[in-house]
């Protein structure tokens, strides 16, 4: 006869378990970025892979190109039929972010923004000390932020005292794929704030993503990783897989590290051989 605790917990699926921010709900926990790619084809294919949650897209890079292209990039982007979320990438000050911004809210037709205010253009971190003031001018301008920083708890904490509904903190500077570098602050910031959280920047492998997602992380956001790829488009499956299973294994309870090897066969039952 079996018991309660003989029936075994149901898996959580995507469909069961939403990302929700500013009370949208989103089917998938990923994120893609739109540069980089090796050609347009790519990106579609890429994109209609992974079925992400948006798709991020600068209006500075794009309006940097020439018409016809600009023209074809939102096209495409319409045919999609992935909702856009605008950024500020390439910003260095508060007023070239409000401006750009309310610019994007025309252009794309949405109050979302991924708010990117660099301070340093060596490593492309966030300017931590205009970022909160920023935030908290678009807000009470009617966007729905969601703001690149790093991950420093205390920066995360006034971003959410200011009305960030959630937040983006980088694994590791943009582009370099290493993964998160500071893991300890990274869980200690999981741990602290209760607002969502997408993991923006630095993940290279399905692998970083999946074990940013199994410490309780809402979603990650990538770019490089997947465009840069020998085969951009396998690897958006793979991405999408492994913040998947990363969620999946978050609900599921990992089991505790041990200091010494725990026997996994049991000892009941088995033979015992006496020598003379």
């Amino acid at each position: 006869m079996n018991t309660m605790s003989d029936i075994p917990t149901p898996a959580v699926h995507a469909s069961d378990d939403p990302l929700v921010l500013y009370g949208q709900t989103f089917a998938s926990r990923l994120m893609l970025g739109t540069s980089r790619y090796p050609s347009p084809q790519v990106l579609e294919d890429a994109v209609r892979r992974a079925r992400p949650a948006m798709l991020t897209a600068s209006l500075r890079r794009q309006g940097a190109s020439n018409a016809e292209s600009g023209n074809a990039f939102w096209q495409l982007l319409q045919t999609l039929g992935v909702p856009v979320l605008p950024n500020t990438a390439g910003c260095h000050g508060i007023q070239e972010v409000i401006t750009t911004a309310q610019m994007a809210r025309e252009v794309f037709a949405t109050p979302w923004l991924k708010l990117e205010l660099i301070g340093d253009d060596y490593t492309l971190q966030p300017d931590t000390l205009k970022l909160v003031e920023a935030a908290e001018w678009l807000i009470r301008d009617g966007f729905q932020v969601l703001p690149y920083c790093t991950e420093d708890l205390v920066v995360c904490q006034r971003l959410v005292d200011v009305g960030c509904q959630a937040v983006m903190p980088w694994a590791a500077p943009i582009g370099t794929g290493r993964g998160p570098v500071n893991p300890y602050a990274m869980q200690v910031l999981r741990e602290r704030l209760g607002v969502p959280m997408i993991v923006d920047a630095g993940l290279g492998r399905p692998s970083h993503a999946c074990q940013v997602m199994e410490w309780g992380y809402d979603g990650v956001l990538l770019n490089t990783a997947v465009a840069l790829a020998q085969d951009p488009v396998g690897m958006a499956g793979a991405f999408a897989d492994a913040v998947q299973a990363g969620r999946s294994a978050f609900h599921a309870g990992a089991m505790g590290e041990q200091q010494a090897a725990q026997p996994s066969t049991p000892v009941l039952g088995t033979p015992f051989w006496h020598h003379e």
